[in-house]
């Protein structure tokens, strides 16, 4: 099955202090619960098919045989359990383990119907190619994710960001690339895609304009979807520049990002919906599988800090958070998630240290992981953070959970994550300090006594602990676990 994304680079002198709030409210729809046991080989369908949502799930059949070792290994895991927008309460336990997925063999994990069940991994040009994006450089960037690996571990989709678009519409009022930079077209770059076992991803807003003065797609979503649908796109990111009067508001937004969600089906191509309106509002996972809760990210650790207390924080513990407790974490399921904005991981602005935790809390807060760097040159420090299996396993794990902080301090913070697997979590020990310091994690905190764990930047197994774990940290730097406890 192929996803379409739309991807954009959501740039805007939004005033965020007028956006409302959105303090409290439900969470968006019932979770995905457990439906089998855990995965098998990406292409593999374990389970039959849940009863419609809202019901019980069926019950998970017969798990597949186990996939290959890569993080995308089990992301069909477990039998479905209702419908692909609202799952019911998960049926019971296949009779098989999968192989070793995301999170390992354990229960949980989504429908296979399910349109980005887990976050989706990819790259984007705009953080570091911006409007100077070009077919060369698209295609020597899926080549490299080919030769490179990034593919292998789990980076599927290229996505292009604003500025592919020509200056104006053709003679039938459809989109078309840019002739210059995209001689070809964009159904070539999809095609180049496909046979190398990538997806396609591109750009375009609810505006009349992008936000750097392209076409947008107000007025044309049904003709725009078609378009992208006939050129085999898999990715589409939606972003909100240039509204006309009068739709600022966000009932006028729901309106339009819902019309281009209701546009995409319509083409008959699965579309993966990314809603690009850099804030959050409770409509949006009912419309899109993912949606920025955050203006553009920037190169640098402030900014990086402000992103993780906006995506991942609540105003009890964090002065510069926007929801109240317990923040965004509940509004993450299968097919459904915060998005802080892609990754800086490799482009300079940052130290190693920094760049793992940024990684890193990424991945426990099941955010997607779309790298922004050249990867075409990226050296083996940054190689090794963006292929780092162990921590890309916690992010693609099929529960689907967004990690919180669970410690008193916002400084020398412990967060953590449920994970597919009986008492299973992700840890992340994150120093905020300009000095290394220990920092503890009380395994009663996490329900249990006694736990074995694995260090998953120095993929080492710790053994068996008791009660709690303390580790020295470096300063801006964090220490991951994988965690079972007894």
């Amino acid at each position: 099955m192929i996803s379409l994304l739309l991807a954009g680079a959501c740039t805007s002198d939004f005033a965020y202090d007028q956006w409302p709030s959105n303090q409290g409210g439900g969470t968006a729809g019932a979770l995905v619960g457990e439906s089998g046991d855990g995965g098998a080989g990406p292409d593999d369908r374990a389970g039959r098919g849940g009863e419609p949502p809202g019901s019980k799930g069926g019950t998970g059949g017969k798990g597949g045989t186990a996939g290959n070792t890569s993080p995308h290994a089990g992301r069909a895991g477990g039998g479905e359990a209702g419908g692909n927008v609202v799952a019911g309460e998960g049926g019971a336990a296949g009779d098989s383990l999968g192989g070793e997925g995301p999170g390992g063999a354990g229960t949980g994990g989504a429908p296979p119907s399910i349109l980005a069940a887990v976050p989706p991994m990819g790259w984007n040009s705009w953080n570091r190619f911006g409007g100077s994006v070009s077919e060369g450089v698209v295609r020597s960037t899926m080549d490299a994710m080919v030769s490179k690996g990034l593919r292998d571990v789990g980076y599927e989709y290229v996505n292009i960001d604003d500025t592919w678009q020509a200056s104006s519409r053709d003679a039938e009022g459809k989109l078309r690339a840019d002739p210059v930079r995209f001689p070809n077209g964009i159904e070539a770059l999809a095609d180049y895609a496909h046979e190398r076992g990538l997806k396609l991803g591109i750009y375009s807003d609810r505006g009349t304009q992008t936000c750097s003065g392209r076409p947008g797609s107000y007025g044309s979503e049904e003709l725009d979807a078609a378009t992208f649908a006939e050129w085999g796109v898999d990715y589409l990111k939606y972003d909100n520049c240039h509204v006309p009067p009068g739709r600022e508001g966000d009932e006028a937004m729901r309106e339009d990002y819902t019309k281009m969600r209701d546009a995409l089906v319509a083409s008959g191509r699965p579309v993966v919906f990314s809603i690009c309106a850099w804030w959050f509002s409770p409509w949006m996972p009912d419309v899109g599988q993912l949606w920025r809760t955050t203006g553009d990210i920037k190169d640098t650790w402030a900014d990086v800090l402000a992103i993780v207390d906006r995506n991942g924080g609540d105003t009890s513990r964090y002065a510069d958070a926007s929801y109240g407790p317990p923040g965004l974490a509940p509004y993450a399921s299968p097919g459904h998630f915060n998005d802080p904005d892609m990754l800086e991981v490799g482009n300079g602005g940052m130290t190693d240290a920094e760049y793992r935790s940024h990684f890193s809390l990424w991945a426990i807060m099941a955010a997607p992981l779309i790298a922004g760097n050249d990867v075409r040159i990226m050296d083996s420090a940054t190689a090794d953070i963006l292929m780092n299996e162990d921590v890309i396993r916690v992010d693609q794990d099929p529960l689907g959970k967004q990690g919180r902080p669970i410690s008193a301090s916002t400084t020398l913070e412990v967060w953590a994550k449920q994970l597919a697997g009986d008492k299973t979590h992700a840890v992340v020990l994150f120093n905020r300090t300009a000095s290394s310091a220990d920092i503890t994690v009380d395994f009663a905190e996490l329900g249990f006594a006694a736990a074995t764990a694995r260090d998953l930047w120095s993929h080492e197994e710790l053994g068996r602990l008791e009660g709690s774990y303390t580790a020295t940290v470096p300063t801006h730097g964090v220490v991951m676990l994988r965690v079972v406890g007894e």
